[in-house]
């Protein structure tokens, strides 16, 4: 962003010269002089402050003496300083005028001051005034760019830096997280690659730097704090572009995160995209405080107001939370299907029914198998030696079942903690776990560090603790009767369609067990006793338990206090989430699939779509049409598609060239794709999601940044600089860049 020299006859500019340039003052007297001298009589009527934005002069009209270089890259004059060298006759004329009142040697002195600094300037400007002439031995004009375009390449640059910086993941502060917050300037790696961008030749920021004071820095952090806003706008701007065009979408609200001293909830929008690919993108956080109605707003305000998409069209909900998060967040969701009944309560097609269930339960013994699963599969992913170790244990315990081993040592081999039948297998793994845990505790080989040998013992101490043994065949028992449910939400589009049926079967068992409590309860107790007693563990009631009792002093038995606090608890809400997952329009919904043709040819085409599709009747093209239609899509499948293999998906009904000729049909699977119970399209459409894990595992909390974090996920964007520069002037008309001041 070149800067030019103001005075006449100088056309001197900072891209063909390493001179320094300097601001009018602001001060009326000194600026008043600044116009004379230069002899520019158009700027006369120009305001201080017009001309100290505007316009500068080049260090070749002032004084050596008054000139002072501070760094590098930072050039200032004194506070007095009057430029007096100028290629100007009246001006020597006054000049000389001037000298004759002074004494004889001051006289000389500034006389040979002034004869040396003229005739180095004469020849400098000459030489620059050749430079520029043409071919044709003319001179061309001086090149004249004002300061508002002057400042856009200024502001480019520094969105150009912030771009780089969050798309690869550097923290914009420095390493140490000891300084203060209240700080007035950019962190320490901003400011580091601005320099660094100066050194490499970037000649905006290097003259924007080198007229400013000693104090101020590149780009204060009003100033950044600002810009992200700007960039966080863009990115979700064209993040959903396809979405406001196709309409329809869903909310997933992941687990709770740590960013920047906060407690944040990431929120993710599900969209079927113009090839027809069910997407996921990440949008932002939310701020995880409140009572439930001022979060509901917030969310709704996040959806309405940042990400400009309208809450009618939302036909989907899911969450990933854990614990007492996961309360909090139900309930919001509950109130926003109370304000748009279409927006359906969903599992969330990354995440298995039975975690899913196991999760959103606030027992302290939950909470304790939960926890431990956690660290067991972050102990175990740290090192593959881990792995053999506990390989090497499993095959101590099953020598004589050599099959199950492998079946066992398969299951470790991906994410065991993360599947459907994740709890039967953490039962039979539960000696291999200990042995394993104990094994590296013990470290008698010296074989693993301090930290690996500490987490091993923690992890023990949870596995060797009863509660955590009832708690777990407790989980077993009772979810066993939806893993297969769970298991086909998450298969092909016709076992989903067929799950939806089955759910009334999976509700009748699981009523069935708590009419039955007592009798199932003894079963389980004396299965987790027996584990207990392979493991030498003691049967006992939680410590906790005595400290919060009513009435002190009073005994109670651990098979009674377990078919209180973990037994009935677990059965009884494991009945009512999945009532409140499968809702009367969600189960429609998922009918609605026998739209699909494969899914028709099982039916024998005789389906009823009709019935189960009048929720979105709004959503249709021509809901008058729509059975019409309906009829002729069943017939073309019948009749006239012998031979052929009919599309199983939504995604690949979708692709179908004549699909363009049912308007409706096609609208209602487009609707049906966007629930977030459906899994996505392909590995591209769940980046969204792998980044964000990235950037938390690779980010330490103290470096983590809200817009940072969106670039980083949201890496793939292009960044349009210039229209980061026009939104920033917008949205802060009266915000500068950082000023030269002499």
């Amino acid at each position: 962003m070149p800067n030019f020299c103001a005075a006449l006859n100088c056309s001197r500019n900072s891209t063909h010269s390493v001179l320094a340039f300097f601001r009018f003052p602001r001060d009326p007297e000194r600026c008043k002089k600044w116009v004379e001298n230069c002899s520019r009589s158009d700027l006369k009527e120009k305001t201080p402050d017009h001309l100290n934005k505007y316009h500068r002069l080049c260090a070749r009209h002032f004084e050596p003496n008054l000139i002072t270089k501070t760094s590098p890259f930072r050039t200032v004059l004194k506070d007095n300083a009057i430029p007096t060298i100028f290629d100007n006759p009246s001006l020597k004329r006054s000049n000389n005028e001037k000298e004759n009142k002074d004494a004889p040697e001051v006289k000389k002195s500034i006389s040979d001051s002034q004869s040396e600094a003229t005739k180095d300037n004469t020849e400098a400007t000459a030489k620059e005034i050749s430079e520029s002439k043409n071919g044709d031995g003319v001179d061309s004009s001086p090149q004249v760019i004002d300061e508002e375009t002057l400042n856009k390449e200024y502001l480019k640059s520094l969105f150009d830096v912030v771009v780089m910086m969050g798309t690869q993941n550097i923290p914009l502060h420095g390493h140490s997280d000891k300084e203060p917050r209240s700080k007035s300037f950019t962190p320490s790696n901003f400011q580091a690659l601005l320099e660094y961008r100066i050194n490499a030749g970037d000649e905006f920021l290097r003259k924007k730097f080198e007229g400013s004071p000693g104090n101020l820095e590149h780009c204060s952090s009003t100033q950044l704090q600002q810009m992200l806003e700007v960039m966080e706008n863009c990115v979700r701007e064209e993040l959903l572009a396809e979405v406001k065009e196709g309409r329809f979408f869903s909310l997933v609200v992941d687990s709770l995160v740590e960013v920047g001293g906060e407690s944040l909830l990431p929120l993710f929008i599900r969209f079927v995209d113009k090839t027809n690919c069910l997407r996921e993108e990440f949008v932002g956080f939310l701020l995880f405080e409140g009572d439930v109605e001022a979060f509901t707003e917030r969310l709704i305000a996040e959806v309405t107001e940042k990400c400009g998409l309208d809450m009618q069209y939302c036909r989907g909900q899911a969450y990933l939370c854990s614990g007492v998060s996961a309360m909090k967040v139900k309930a919001v969701v509950a109130r926003i299907a109370e304000l748009h009944p279409l927006a359906v309560l969903t599992p969330c097609s990354s995440c298995s029914l039975n975690i899913c269930l196991a999760n959103t339960m606030t027992f302290t013994g939950v909470h304790l198998v939960m926890s431990t699963l956690k660290k067991l599969d972050a102990f175990f992913s740290k090192s593959s030696l881990l792995q053999n170790q506990l390989e090497s244990a499993i095959s101590i315990y099953y020598q004589g079942n050599e099959e199950k081993a492998n079946v066992l040592k398969e299951a470790c081999d991906s994410k065991w903690t993360e599947q459907h039948d994740t709890f039967e297998v953490a039962v039979d793994l539960l000696e291999a776990l200990l042995l394993c845990m104990d094994s590296v505790h013990d470290n008698e080989d010296h074989k693993w560090s301090d930290e690996v040998a500490h987490n091993a013992f923690v992890i023990s101490e949870a596995l060797a603790d009863f509660e955590f043994v009832m708690t777990l065949v407790v989980l077993k028992n009772t979810l066993s009767f939806s893993r297969a449910f769970g298991k086909n939400l998450q298969g092909q589009t016709n076992e989903v369609f067929f799950a939806s049926s089955s759910l009334t079967a999976v509700l009748h068992s699981l009523n069935e067990v708590y009419e039955n409590i007592e009798v199932y309860h003894e079963f389980w107790f004396e299965e987790a006793i027996n584990l207990a007693a392979a493991l030498e563990i003691p049967v006992k009631v939680p410590r906790l338990y005595f400290r919060k009792r009513p009435t002190p002093g009073e005994e109670i038995q651990p098979e009674t206090y377990y078919k209180e606090q973990v037994t009935i608890p677990v059965v009884s809400h494991v009945i009512k989430e999945l009532s409140d997952l499968f809702s009367e329009n969600h189960l429609k919904a998922l009918k609605s699939l026998s739209l699909v043709p494969a899914i028709m040819g099982l039916l024998k085409f005789n389906t009823a779509e009709e019935t189960s599709a009048d929720i979105y009747k709004d959503d249709l093209l021509n809901p008058d049409t729509f059975p019409a239609e309906l009829h002729c899509w069943k017939i073309k499948w019948k009749h006239g598609t012998k031979d052929v293999v009919l599309p199983s998906t939504i995604y690949e009904t979708l692709q179908l060239s004549d699909v363009k000729f049912f308007p409706n049909v096609c609208a209602l699977l487009k609707v049906l794709y966007n629930l977030p119970v459906f899994a996505l399209t392909n590995d591209k459409c769940s980046t969204a999601k792998q980044r964000l894990t990235t950037y938390l595992e690779d980010t330490p909390v103290h470096h983590r940044n809200k817009s940072m974090a969106l670039f980083f996920i949201n890496c793939a964007i292009k960044h349009d600089l210039d229209s980061m520069v026009e939104k920033y002037l917008k949205m802060y008309p009266d915000s500068e860049p950082s000023e030269n001041r002499d």
